[in-house]
């Protein structure tokens, strides 16, 4: 039997009493092997020169250097794929962003002593595993230049006649913020599905809102779908377009996980080409799974267009592949022309007389 060779794992955490959780937890799983724990990021740094780890999980609240610093210098001396445990809170999902937006692969809930500790050191084996074939130089980006925004009566009270729907997991937080830089301000209305727990879709909104000049929000039900505006599924919920006349807007629902996932990529793409058709425009960004592809297809069929985020450029090429290779995909593009590919397919055509910088 061919022996597979397991992911090398260090886990960095202050707390003695989250390491021997996570130690013990991880140790059972097949294709892990914790090679070290650190107490702080000052440990943590010989021990992956002497133990060469393939993955590191992070705390970002930590005695004498805090975790974002600490990702920063490891994201350009010595570059490996890291995923921060953030506890589930404000201010964890705030940090958790500012994480992600430093560099990290993917952002986990701190598992809690009294509950749920084995499934959820299952669920982070997992992503471990994912996170070390992560393509982690697609992880760090360019700070964003801000652009003010518009009043938003100029733009926002505007029906959409085009809805893009857009998915994304691993890697997408980084992503969509690099597809949402170049999209006008008075852009079609924009749906989106980011895998994440609650609490840090909300920071992932809070962040994002103002930075481009667009109007950013984690929905809540009965939102509507308007020119400018991106509405962003929060964890722990589905989210599903509806349409009356000739107003969109969006609905959340409980329900099971879909393809592992709540939210999930395909429900909210099923519910647009249901209700938005040959109107919408469709992209799915990287991630790990299959999540999106069968939504991407039936919005492709029912008269869509569709574009898909390339190897290259992906952190994880798991979605995008599996839409590709379903045929749901009308185009392949690098994420740096995602967002040109996205407007030309809707066609849009600025209704704005008014300079946006």
């Amino acid at each position: 039997m061919e022996n597979v060779r397991k992911v090398r794992v260090l886990i960095v955490d202050d707390s003695a009493m989250i390491r021997k959780i996570l130690s013990e937890g991880l140790a059972g799983h097949k294709n892990i092997e914790v090679v070290g724990t650190a107490g702080d990021p000052f440990i943590a740094r010989d021990k992956i020169i002497s133990l060469k780890p393939d993955v590191l999980t992070l705390d970002v609240e930590m005695p004498r250097m805090d975790g974002i610093t600490f990702l920063k210098k490891l994201a350009k001396y010595y570059p490996l794929p890291v995923i921060i445990l953030s506890s589930l809170t404000e201010k964890g999902g705030s940090l958790a962003m500012e994480a992600l937006a430093s560099g990290a692969v993917d952002v986990f809930c701190k598992p809690q002593i009294q509950s749920g500790v084995k499934q959820l050191c299952s669920e982070l084996a997992e992503r471990i595993i994912i996170a070390s074939g992560a393509n982690v130089k697609n992880c760090i980006r360019e700070e964003f230049t801000e652009r003010k925004p518009v009043a938003e009566k100029q733009y926002l009270e505007k029906t959409t006649l085009k809805v893009i729907a857009i998915g994304s997991s691993t890697g997408g937080v980084q992503a969509i913020q690099a597809v949402l830089e170049k999209m006008p301000v008075d852009s079609p209305g924009i749906v989106i599905v980011q895998h994440m727990p609650a609490n840090f879709t909300a920071s992932f909104a809070q962040r994002l809102n103002g930075m481009f000049g667009l109007n950013i929000k984690e929905a809540t039900s009965g939102d509507r779908v308007l020119s400018g505006r991106v509405l962003i599924a929060p964890g722990g919920k589905h989210m599903v377009l509806q349409r009356s006349g000739a107003d969109y807007s969006v609905a959340l629902k409980d329900g099971p996980l879909v393809c592992h996932q709540k939210p999930s990529v395909d429900v909210l793409f099923e519910s647009v080409a249901k209700y938005a058709g040959p109107n919408a425009v469709g992209a799915i960004l990287t991630g790990m799974g299959n999540d999106g592809a069968a939504g991407l297809l039936k919005m492709r069929q029912n008269g869509a267009h569709t574009v898909a985020q390339d190897e290259k450029s992906s952190v994880v090429f798991g979605m995008p592949k599996e839409a590709i290779k379903v045929g749901a995909a009308e185009q392949i593009a690098s994420l740096s022309d995602i967002s040109a590919e996205i407007l030309k397919m809707a066609g849009y055509q600025s209704s704005l007389q008014l300079q946006t910088v």
